[in-house]
């Protein structure tokens, strides 16, 4: 612009603060595994649904009510107790906001979702990261020595996002039994539906046992419906009115809430999909380990390859044979399972990668 003399004055750690970065996209010849979407088209009576909101003139039911009665129902909550927004990020960002300022503490561990950090960031607080276990999970005990006075927040992963790794319903107890009732706990739980492992913790079975939870889950993932943006958490009223307080108004539009209401009423039809993700995760995570690769537990709906030092060679590697990969570096690649027409090209660019690490 013209005749400016004078930069804006904006926050110095916002300024240096990088925007989020979305998953890169692919060409059409290539398969686009960097954003661990649900490969699957949406179900027809979804598709239905969606025909049927297209009133966008009119502004959506701000309250969500009729899908949180949805969810309390689920959960045997009352509806106060259940919060609806634009993906369980935006609501992790209110949850966040409500509860850290300036000189108070997040503890979360870090590798995990790349938008910690950020958030975090906005509210003014500061981030402590506690690394991860060799195998890619977290180290709750760890974790519970780093909460002190200043913290206001705890963030929990599971299965982590990138690495795959759960928290057991064991170890989540006997965290949550360490960590004072005052700070706010989030139990971030995008990709439950894809967890197969009986130990795993569960926050659906939680809610009304800590008072200082929150629970995050998404239709995103599972139920396909990333492009609508529509997440939910439970826990206590109090704490999500609070988060409410923050929102951005009528975030959540009319579409993404009749499909996430008609998602739960076909949910037998979604989950099945879930299993087929589930067995082809199965099948590429134990393939990946015969050709070499160290590959932690995986329970979302994507492996993690510690590639280390040589991510940035892999990812291109990845890239050349026509699969788009989220790099980490210098730690790792996180790969999507998507469709099964993708897995040879994975596993081939995957055998290239690990002769040279």
């Amino acid at each position: 612009m013209t005749g400016v003399t004078a930069p804006v004055r904006l926050r110095p750690e916002i300024a240096a603060l990088p925007p989020y970065r979305q998953g890169k996209q692919a060409s059409p010849d290539a398969f686009k595994l960097s954003s661990n979407e649900n490969p699957f088209e949406p179900l027809p009576a979804v598709v239905e649904a969606l025909h049927g909101a297209l009133h966008v003139n009119r502004y959506p039911d701000a309250a969500a009510a009729e899908l949180r009665q949805v969810l309390a129902d689920r959960f045997g909550v009352g509806a106060s107790e259940v919060h609806v927004g634009a993906g369980s990020v935006s609501i992790l960002s209110q949850l966040l906001l409500a509860a850290a300022q300036q000189g108070d503490e997040v503890v979360y561990a870090w590798r995990s979702f790349e938008a910690y950090p950020g958030l975090v960031t906005v509210t003014g607080a500061t981030s402590v990261q506690v690394p991860n276990l060799p195998d890619g999970s977290h180290d709750l005990a760890a974790m519970a020595d780093a909460v002190t006075d200043r913290t206001r927040v705890v963030i929990v992963c599971t299965p982590n996002n990138p690495t795959g790794e759960i928290v057991t319903t064991a170890a989540f107890e006997d965290f949550m039994a360490r960590v004072p009732e005052t700070v706010l706990v989030i139990l971030d739980e995008a990709y439950a539906e894809f967890v197969t492992e009986d130990d795993a913790v569960d926050g659906e079975s939680l809610t009304e046992r800590h008072p200082n939870l929150v629970v995050l889950r998404t239709f995103s993932k599972a139920y396909g419906l990333a492009g609508l943006r529509v997440g939910y958490a439970i826990g206590p009223a109090y704490v999500l009115d609070a988060a409410r307080s923050t929102a951005i108004p009528l975030s959540v539009t009319e579409p993404g809430l009749r499909a996430a209401i008609v998602s739960l009423e076909h949910e037998d039809e979604l989950l099945e999909r879930v299993g087929r993700i589930t067995r082809l995760r199965d099948q590429v995570r134990q393939s990946l380990i015969d050709q070499g690769w160290d590959v932690p537990r995986a329970q979302g709906n994507f492996v993690w390859l510690p590639t280390g030092a040589q991510t940035a060679h892999a990812a291109e590697v990845f890239d050349r044979a026509g699969i788009v990969v989220r790099a980490f570096a210098p730690e790792g690649i996180r790969i999507t399972v998507g469709e099964p027409a993708s897995v040879d090209k994975l596993l081939g660019a995957a055998q290239e990668v690990v002769r040279t690490l």
